[in-house]
């Protein structure tokens, strides 16, 4: 068979030249000049033994999962292709068992299936399968099982920046225990011993105030508190402690004259498991708007009645009620969130402003249903009646008004204290990632402004351009959070760009980069 398509081949090109009737059909002065591309260079870099330490988007994360294919798709990976065409050796990851994406210790299940797209959404794989009827595929990676050996790739998804130096962290992140190589071991120990003449160190600092920023702010700033020991799960890290920890580290891995990249961290709200949820779907029709203004307008008076007979005057009673007194539009309307109560805000609930944002995981049938808005019951509906007819409630309907308000709990939102709160622990780890890039001779990628493009104008790659929309945009994987092999095939280029301007070599300019069309965006449920 391929001997038969390659004389139809032959034949198709002797054809064409057949065709011409004279030699003087062929306009020499038309034919492209072919373009020979430069012989690769490494520059001043040894890319011999390159070592990948980070977290989540080192070890190849994506779909909410760590699964086989996808960490085949890893950034560090791809880059180790590349590397391999001027020296480089063999790149080993510590693979998973499968393509589920769970884990297991012993026959409990640790770590949830990978979601899929069903057509209409993100699933998870075996609630895919449960709809159909079918068993779910065997989750076979058992985080009691040791590999046993150190390996390149030294990505852990969960890693904060101080969890590098933590001694047996293996014990309290199952990902880092199947490769640890004692019980006492650090995750920077794992990559130091292997003695790396090149490494990239990045997303260090994500997780840091990813947590903080997932669970909608309802962990602690914790800038100004230097014990990491005391730190909650959804903290966010001190930028001192993080400083202190960023700097040993790369003292560790440059002690051997080892060279290598550093990478800042994006604002991780313009990822769409903040963006994809708007705050302003409040829907409503004009009688609706009205009905639901009329309802803040009885809240708002029921509280400037209550203060006035708790001593307060009436200019007092207004001043306080007049924010309470919300009112609403036929179309899109923002939704109502909770906020501490104070002084300036007794009730604790108010609008939200606009760059305030809404997560992914919302219950976003419960929204339609009254969530960020009112729960509108007949005996509420009874109550405003006779607040219309100018009656007076008694104090119990009055309690049934105030706690009709239905404001989003602070678990499903980041207002704008929260927002600031991530940004500047942001800003003050890009400030000493810089600053350590710029003190070590290191390679540094603006991962940050990277996604800012993305989320805006797309960034162009071949012939896609990639978004930070969920399920559309090709950058994004189906979590809201992590990569597709597309977006890590694009990320792995990025690298190659910041590698070539610090050591001199043309990854680039001789064409030896990650084609990212020829990533998937999506993985199929049967993926074997």
């Amino acid at each position: 068979m391929m001997k038969n398509i390659k004389y139809i081949l032959l034949l198709i090109v002797v054809t064409a030249f057949v065709a011409c009737n004279d030699i003087e059909d062929v306009n020499l002065e038309e034919v492209e000049e072919v373009s020979v591309l430069p012989e690769l260079t490494a520059g001043t870099a040894d890319f011999s033994n390159y070592i990948a330490v980070g977290a989540s988007f080192t070890a190849g994360f994506t779909d909410g999962a760590l699964f086989k294919a996808g960490q085949e798709n890893s950034f560090p990976n791809i880059l180790a292709k590349q590397f391999a065409n001027i020296g480089g050796e063999a790149f080993t990851q510590p693979l998973m068992n499968d393509n589920t994406g769970g884990m297991i210790a012993g026959a409990t299940p640790i770590v949830p299936y990978r979601l899929i797209f069903n057509g209409t959404g993100p699933q998870r794989l075996n609630e895919f399968f449960a709809d159909l009827g079918a068993p779910a595929p065997q989750i076979t990676t058992d985080a009691t099982t040791n590999l046993g050996s150190a390996f390149n790739n030294v990505g852990v998804p969960g890693l904060k920046s101080f969890h590098l130096t933590f001694p047996g962290y293996g014990t309290a992140n199952p990902y880092f225990g199947r490769f640890a190589t004692s019980a006492s071991a650090t995750v920077l120990e794992v990559a130091t011993t292997q003695n790396p003449t090149f490494f990239t160190l990045s997303e260090i600092g994500g997780n840091d105030v990813l947590g903080y920023a997932t669970s909608g702010g309802v962990g602690i700033d914790q800038t100004g508190n230097f014990n990491p020991a005391t730190y909650g799960a959804n903290d966010i890290t001190d930028s001192t402690v993080f400083g202190q920890v960023l700097d040993g580290v790369i003292a560790q891995l440059t002690a051997n004259g080892a060279k290598g990249v550093l990478a800042n961290v994006p604002y991780i709200t313009d990822l769409p498991f903040f963006t994809t949820v708007p705050n302003n779907a409040l829907e409503l029709d004009e009688e609706t708007a009205a009905r639901l203004t009329g309802f803040y307008q009885a809240v708002s008076g029921i509280f400037a009645q209550g203060v006035i007979l708790q001593g307060g005057s009436p200019e007092e009673a207004q001043a306080l009620a007049a924010q309470y007194a919300i009112t609403f539009k036929e179309g899109p309307n923002r939704f109502l969130i909770d906020v501490p109560v104070s002084p300036t805000n007794p009730l604790g609930f108010r609008q939200m402003t606009e760059d305030e944002l809404l997560l992914l995981t919302i219950d976003r049938s419960a929204l339609a249903e009254g969530y960020g808005s009112v729960a509108l019951t007949p005996e509420v509906l009874q109550v405003l009646g006779i607040l219309q007819a100018g009656g007076t409630p008694t104090q119990e309907q009055v309690g049934l008004v105030l706690a009709a308000v239905n404001g989003i709990d602070d678990k499903d939102a980041l207002d704008t204290d929260e927002l600031m709160a991530i940004k500047a622990a942001t800003d003050a780890y890009n400030t000493k990632i810089e600053s350590a890039a710029t003190a070590n001779g290191l390679a540094l990628v603006d991962f940050k402004s990277i996604l800012s493009e993305a989320s805006t104008t797309g960034i162009k790659t071949g012939d896609f351009t990639l978004t930070t929309n969920l399920v559309t945009g090709g950058l994004v994987s189906l979590d809201g959070i992590h990569l597709t092999a597309r977006g890590y095939a694009v990320m792995a280029n990025k690298f190659l760009e910041a590698i070539d301007v610090a050591y001199g070599s043309n990854f680039m300019a001789s064409g030896n980069v990650a084609n990212a069309g020829n990533s998937p965006t999506n993985y199929s449920p049967t993926l074997q």
